[in-house]
């Protein structure tokens, strides 16, 4: 099977669960693969939103209910703590908004908000507002750089298989050195 065929058949899916967990680089890759008609950009971008809304909403739902025994589990996570309260004081809002754009912080943001005890309605609506920036955003920016490939490379067909192993042969050492130098703080 090629790899526009793993696209096609497990794209939706991969979508939804990466965008759960992290996600940037399986949107990036998604936007792209919409681009190269393997994939349909509003349905990328509609599952990016709901997978990362829930990601965000569990984390800070997890956050609330077990923060400081999560807090004392992970000292990477604990270190953030005084970082996210003096944000929070001085950017609430937009803050939250942004939480997903900020290096680092997409999972343990949430989850130290919620220990935080920041209101929980105000979260769930202003992340779904974030969410919904970011998925299309993202999706749109590797849609875009799909069509930057073609124009450059006329006829990019031939290339697709290999630009799409190069993305995610990118997007997967970019994941494993951003979550070796998270282990390593």
């Amino acid at each position: 099977m090629t790899i526009s065929g793993v696209v096609e058949q497990y794209g939706y899916i991969a979508v939804f669960v990466g965008t759960f967990l992290e996600g940037e680089t399986i949107l990036l890759f998604s936007g792209f693969a919409a681009q190269r008609g393997l994939m349909d950009l509003g349905t990328v971008m509609l599952l990016a939103f709901l997978g990362s809304t829930l990601g965000d909403q569990l984390f800070f739902l997890l956050g609330r209910r077990h923060g400081c025994r999560i807090l004392s589990k992970f000292p990477s996570l604990q270190k953030q703590v005084p970082r996210v309260e003096r944000l929070l004081a001085k950017y609430h809002s937009p803050l939250i908004l942004s939480i997903r754009f900020l290096y680092g912080m997409r999972v343990a943001g949430p989850i130290i908000m919620g220990a935080l005890k920041v209101d929980p309605l105000r979260f769930a609506i202003l992340n779904m507002i974030g969410a919904a920036i970011w998925a299309v955003l993202i999706a749109w920016l590797g849609y875009q750089f799909g069509n930057v490939l073609e124009s450059l490379l006329h006829g990019v067909k031939r290339f697709e298989e290999a630009a799409l192993i190069a993305i995610l042969c990118t997007g997967l050492t970019w994941a494993v050195v951003r979550h070796y130098n998270k282990k390593k703080q």
